[in-house]
């Protein structure tokens, strides 16, 4: 949610600006409601911002014909105040001569708003955001350096940022970050980068330096300063090369990025499964899990729908695992001897970040699996696990759910001392998934016609059938719901009329045919996707699998069949509406 770019260059050049949009538009999938855009040159701040898209606010407010040596580009989702131009980012002090990006919330901004309008401070918005340039005024005022009078105001500040700062007469962009992502890209021809991630600059720089919360400091057009804790910070050994291409964060030729990224899926869960079959990491995070009181699985969204089958299987094995949805962590105790197991795919998911902090101090130790190297999650953790899925930019997560799956299933296999050499088929029996299945799924798209749909199965189908029906809500709009089958006769087949679809995933269980019947019997269409053949559906689609491999092989056509009804209805799948890939925000 929000992004954030920054681009210092050594030329004042209007070339930039065609850098700047390319980056905002990489933005885009966080999801956001405004754009704007700051630049600085001899003449000064120029602020330009605006509701609506990238396209469209780059056209009405000509921000190609923008110039200067410093930009700062940000694409807002309101949480403090409405979505409208006045609100957007970037914002200014009274002079307009500091303009300030952020992204996160800020908890206290009341108090320090009301303090600085008694000292004569005059407000343009009605964002938490717009505190901070006039705290950095309201510093200098009193004589303090511009350095001395940003760390100032940022020591005023509490919640979650990441931070951008430009000011007139210097030649640097300013930053901040605490619980929220900020990352630095060293570009060529004296020109760098500073952003909430890698994406928006990876067409010019691949040269990565990651920054850490709590730090602050600057990027100038050859330089980085970086200092936590007064302290100067030694970035010689955070420089690394990302291995993300450019094409990679490309469409490739696709419609949409999530329809290249299901295809994407078995490439992610191959790289995953070699990656993390030779990793000692997981060899230590498998003894710590072996010999834990109570695991809790902490993850939100898909990735908690992921987390259900390693609870499952640990339960199975008469361990004790706790699944947890990351926003209610505070209804569970951890105590010394527990441990965590935090799933984010990005890494940055601030109702994971939030929970992981509150089990630590309960006593329990942490182990991550994310896809982002050195996230904020992977730094909090005792033992960092990564996939390796490679970047994701559809909002919907397809490539990161398996190759999630695909993580916990080796995990798990750890923690039993079972033979991993099942998971070698893993990659074809997805890659077979997507090929058998995109065509049936494209014609079924046209048959869910109602409202509402049912998606339900048993055992460890019930996870899949909740990841379908996240899935078709997230990206058509669909309202759906997922029971385990037997629970459904408690209530949901109340709902059930003459045409009404239900979804059935069937990892090879007979005991859902009765179910199926039973729906069948009272007027339900019936769907069946499976690995056995039941007869009992002209709607019925057959994924090859073999034992414990089921939810690659059933995984692709619900994402398929999620995308396609999204298409046919218009929507465009890889913004969907009031949706952020990186939710940053509780």
């Amino acid at each position: 949610m929000c992004g954030i770019i920054g681009i210092a260059s050594s030329k004042k050049d209007r070339t930039l600006t065609d850098v700047l949009v390319s980056s905002l538009a990489r933005l885009e999938y966080r999801g956001y409601d405004s754009v704007g855009v700051a630049s600085l040159d001899e003449g000064g701040i120029d602020v330009r911002k605006a509701k609506g898209k990238v396209v469209e606010v780059v056209k009405r407010k000509k921000i190609n014909e923008m110039n200067g040596y410093l930009f700062l580009g940000h694409t807002r989702w309101a949480t403090h105040g409405a979505p409208n131009d006045q609100n957007a980012h970037p914002h200014i002090d009274c002079t307009g001569k500091i303009a300030v990006v952020h992204n996160g919330t800020l908890t206290n901004y009341k108090e320090l708003r009301e303090e600085l309008e008694s000292l004569g401070h005059k407000f343009r918005s009605d964002t938490d955001t717009e505190v901070i340039p006039h705290l950095v005024e309201e510093f200098m005022k009193r004589g303090m350096d511009s350095f001395s009078a940003f760390k100032a105001a940022i020591s005023s500040l509490k919640g979650s940022y990441a931070i951008l700062m430009i000011m007139e007469g210097e030649r640097r962009i300013f930053f901040a970050r605490l619980d929220n992502p900020l990352v630095i890209g060293l570009g060529e021809d004296n020109k760098n980068f500073v952003a909430s991630e890698y994406a928006p600059f990876l067409p010019f720089t691949s040269t990565v330096v990651t920054i850490q919360d709590g730090e602050v400091g600057f990027v100038t057009p050859s330089s980085v300063y970086i200092e936590k804790d007064g302290k100067v910070v030694d970035i010689n050994d955070r420089i690394h090369k990302l291995n993300f291409s450019v094409i990679s964060a490309s469409k490739g030729g696709y419609s949409h990025f999530m329809l290249k990224e299901i295809h994407e899926s078995p490439l992610a869960v191959k790289e995953t499964i070699s990656t993390m079959l030779s990793d000692e990491a997981v060899v230590e995070a498998s003894r710590i899990i072996s010999n834990a009181n109570r695991v809790f699985v902490v993850a939100a969204g898909t990735s908690y729908h992921a987390g259900l089958f390693f609870t499952r299987y640990l339960n199975l094995s008469s361990l004790t695992a706790i699944p947890v949805i990351a926003s209610e962590y505070s209804s569970y105790k951890a105590k010394s001897g527990d441990v965590v197991l935090a799933l984010s795919q990005s890494g940055e998911t601030l109702d994971v970040k939030m929970a992981i902090k509150k089990f630590r101090n309960d006593g329990a130790s942490i182990i991550s699996i994310t896809n982002v190297i050195e996230s904020t999650i992977s730094r909090e953790s005792d033992v960092k696990l990564y996939m390796r899925a490679g970047p994701e930019l559809g909002v919907a997560a397809t490539k990161t759910f398996v190759s999630q799956v695909a993580s916990l299933m080796i995990l798990k296999s750890r923690v039993l001392n079972e033979d991993t050499s099942y998971l070698a088929k893993a990659p074809q029996i997805l890659e077979d998934a997507v090929e058998e299945t995109e065509g049936k799924m494209k014609r079924w798209s046209t048959l869910i016609d109602f409202p509402s749909v049912y998606y339900l199965s048993k055992g460890i189908g019930v996870p899949l059938a909740m990841e379908g029906a996240l899935k078709i809500k997230e990206v058509a709009y669909v309202h759906a719901e997922a029971y385990p089958a037997g629970e459904s006769k408690h209530g949901p087949i109340a709902l059930v009329s003459e045409g009404f679809p239900v979804i059935f995933v069937n990892p090879g269980l007979d005991e859902l045919k009765v179910n199926m019947e039973e729906m069948k019997s009272r007027g339900a269409k019936i769907f069946s996707i499976s690995t056995v053949n039941t007869n009992l559906t002209d709607n019925e689609v057959i994924v090859k699998s073999e034992r414990d491999l089921e939810p690659f092989a059933l995984s692709p056509p619900l994402q398929l069949l999620a995308f396609y009804v999204s298409v046919n209805k218009g929507i465009d799948p890889d913004r969907p509406r009031n949706l952020a890939k990186t939710v940053t925000v509780e």
